[in-house]
């Protein structure tokens, strides 16, 4: 008869998993078939970071049999015009997403579609400004970006793996818990963690001279276990983000910025979009929410349920 055990998902490639014991041994396993397919309508309903049960059999294989229950996860459409999820990661104890201003630049409006997410799905997260000493290089954009996200309540963090500015701060925040990094290809990922655990080798890529885009370098989500203490898990570049699951009259409520006004608006069912007297409208025009945030909020009010980039 098998044994039941508990454990948690370090690394998923598809068909095979590799999960941490709690008695610390890492083991490969299979996912029972009909696990699989329970009705799940992710690509992946077995996610790193996920608590699970397994099963070891008389032939020594592992078996993942269940999945228990979330405390949190961070989950984007899988594809374009799909109706399936992905889920990036799950039981997390904070979000860390990597942008950068230039090669390449990462939008306002990913960084937002990312946010909101965390924000729906009760992850806390802080953004990483990368490549700090080329954003120094452009002190107007680089100001705009830090006014952004800091006026609307983000912890923004600078670093530089090339003078080291910010590796402290950062070595700190992933000492604790587990910490999910994400961002698109070629931000630096992969150059962060080496910067964070120099005994840590990842593939890292450069941006494409072309398209001005990062290169995928990982393939699969992992976990790590850091040497200063936490969890890490890195995550494949993500090109877009597709919400998932939040209806056009909930949206604002993951904008912390415009939720900290709407309650003075005239209309208790205000879109924030053409209504008189609306306070969000009110606090764009007078600056106290940022002007892309609000574009970003307009942009994904308005998607018409297709995969954005």
């Amino acid at each position: 008869m098998a044994l039941s055990s508990e454990a948690t998902v370090m690394r998923s490639t598809g068909s095979w998993y590799e999960v941490l014991a709690d008695d610390g041994r890492i083991l490969p396993c299979r996912v029972r078939g009909r696990l699989r397919l329970r009705g799940s309508r992710t690509t992946n309903p077995v996610a790193v970071g996920d608590r699970v049960v397994y099963e070891i059999d008389e032939k020594d294989e592992c078996t993942i049999v269940d999945v228990l229950p979330r405390s949190n996860y961070i989950i984007r459409r899988a594809s374009n015009l799909s109706k399936e999820s992905h889920i990036i990661a799950a039981n997390i104890d904070r979000a860390v997403l990597l942008a950068t201003l230039f090669q390449p630049v990462t939008s306002y409006e990913f960084i937002d579609r990312f946010l909101v997410t965390a924000e729906a799905y009760g992850v806390p997260t802080c953004i990483v400004l990368g490549k700090y000493d080329l954003a120094r290089e452009r002190p107007e954009e680089l100001e705009a970006f830090l006014s952004v996200y800091r006026g609307a309540g983000y912890r923004v963090i600078p670093v530089s793996a090339v003078d080291g500015t910010g590796i402290a701060q950062i070595k700190e925040l992933f000492a604790e818990g587990t910490t999910l990094l994400a961002g698109h290809s070629g931000v630096g990922k992969s150059t962060l963690v080496a910067s964070v655990e120099p005994g840590l080798t990842l593939r890292t890529g450069e941006v494409s001279k072309a398209s001005h885009k990062g290169q995928h370098t990982t393939t699969f989500s992992q976990m790590y276990l850091l040497s200063g203490g936490g969890r890490l898990i890195d995550t494949p570049g993500i090109k877009g983000f597709g919400l998932l699951e939040i209806a056009p009259q909930e949206l604002c409520r993951y904008f912390p910025d415009m939720a900290r006004v709407a309650p003075d608006c005239a209309f208790t069912n205000c879109t924030h979009t053409h209504e008189p007297s609306c306070a969000v409208i009110e606090a764009v025009e007078q600056g106290r929410i940022a002007w892309q945030r609000y574009e970003s909020y307009l942009k994904m009010l308005d998607d018409d349920g297709k995969y954005r980039r």
